[in-house]
């Protein structure tokens, strides 16, 4: 399935942030370049200070990207070949390919059907003596049921690393997620919720040791400048990268709103038609719509309409991971996740972003009902 090239409404228009906000990003810029401060500048550790702030934890540790923040925490746990770490298949495949680049061993349970995030009553099952993390996905800005993973977590003894990829500012009981586990990992990936001008991610933790720690393996486990006391990486968040983010911050909370009040409108022309499933907001969960992802029994006709109308979609996500011939190695087989395979059989991504318009919603609702 395939879009059209003539896009009256995109899935996201960044356009709409980065205008109104172009003067005070290209003086971060400026004045960085001018400082000649490129890497590990003083823009970095405002963001790693400001962001930890908003989300209401300790330490945050700038890294490349999301896929890197995961991989890093995981790191700085000590999980590595002969340990085992619980995810889900309906994910982004780098959940699951940072777990493998550790030499650990993902070992997947399927999604609660309702809010596309891990089903926990899966997880006590999946847990062996070789078992040392849970990985929950709070997926397309939903959090996944923390109180329920981390009563797991807690009584087994494991490690909770947050995958907050898709969720800035979402919460749980009203507490923001990236906060209930030992290591969170977000990803500031141009299209997320706050989002740079290139790949970057972070960690945070409430933990000094590990923070430290993962502050050494960003840049090849330096203890000094001249000494490598373990062994690290480089996946230093760029400077240039920070200082965008830094101005975008303070915005993130209306950009939310608005991508909330658009929801709303979507929900209010979508909810009760034939074949059509909204999403459902779980109970103690405040969404924050990185994607909109509908149910459509009738989908490749609504992608057929969208087409005709000049309507951006996508498919969030096509094939869940243990499908996917990259992970054949993992061992499962199609018909292991029912829920996470049925899913992607049936879900759509509409337009959502901050400033998107009430009329743009109703010609995606006429589209999608035809």
């Amino acid at each position: 399935m395939t879009q059209k090239k003539t896009i009256k409404i995109p899935l996201l228009d960044l356009s709409r942030q980065h205008k109104p906000l172009m003067n005070e990003i290209m003086d971060a810029l400026k004045r960085n370049i001018d400082a000649n401060s490129f890497i590990l500048g003083h823009d970095v550790a405002k963001l790693e200070e400001e962001f930890a702030q908003y989300c209401g934890a300790k330490y945050g540790v700038g890294c490349a990207s999301g896929t890197d923040a995961l991989y890093i925490a995981m790191k700085a746990l000590d999980i590595g070949p002969g340990d085992e770490v619980i995810t889900v298949p309906y994910t982004f495949m780098a959940t699951v390919g940072a777990i493998e680049r550790t030499g650990a061993k993902p070992i997947l349970v399927d999604v609660e059907p309702e809010t596309f995030t891990i089903d926990a009553k899966l997880i006590e099952k999946a847990i062996s003596p070789r078992t040392k993390a849970i990985i929950p996905v709070h997926l397309y800005g939903q959090a996944a049921d923390l109180d329920a993973v981390m009563e797991i977590a807690n009584r087994r003894k494991l490690f909770v690393i947050e995958d907050c990829a898709q969720a800035h500012g979402a919460t749980w009981k009203g507490k923001k997620v990236g906060t209930f586990g030992i290591i969170s990992a977000f990803s500031f990936f141009p299209s997320k919720n706050l989002g740079a001008m290139g790949d970057a991610g972070i960690c945070l933790t409430d933990d000094k040791a590990l923070a430290e720690r993962m502050a050494r393996i960003r840049i090849h486990g330096r203890g000094s400048k001249t000494e490598s006391i373990e062994k690290g990486d480089n996946s230093r968040i760029d400077t240039l990268q920070a200082a965008v983010l830094r101005v975008k911050l303070p915005h993130l909370d209306k950009w939310n709103d608005e991508r909330r009040r658009a929801a709303g409108w979507y929900d209010s022309r979508l909810k009760g038609k034939t074949g059509i499933r909204v999403p459902i907001v779980g109970k103690n969960r405040t969404h924050v719509y990185h994607l909109y992802v509908i149910l459509a029994d009738n989908r490749a006709e609504i992608i057929e309409r969208l087409n005709e109308a000049g309507i951006a979609w996508g498919l969030h996500y096509e094939l869940p991971v243990h499908t996917m011939k990259g992970f054949a190695n993992l061992g499962y087989k199609e018909g292991d996740f029912p829920i996470s395979e049925s899913l992607c059989k049936k879900i759509i991504s509409v337009p959502i972003f901050p400033g998107m318009t009430e009329s743009e919603v109703n010609e995606v609702t006429k589209a999608i009902l035809g």
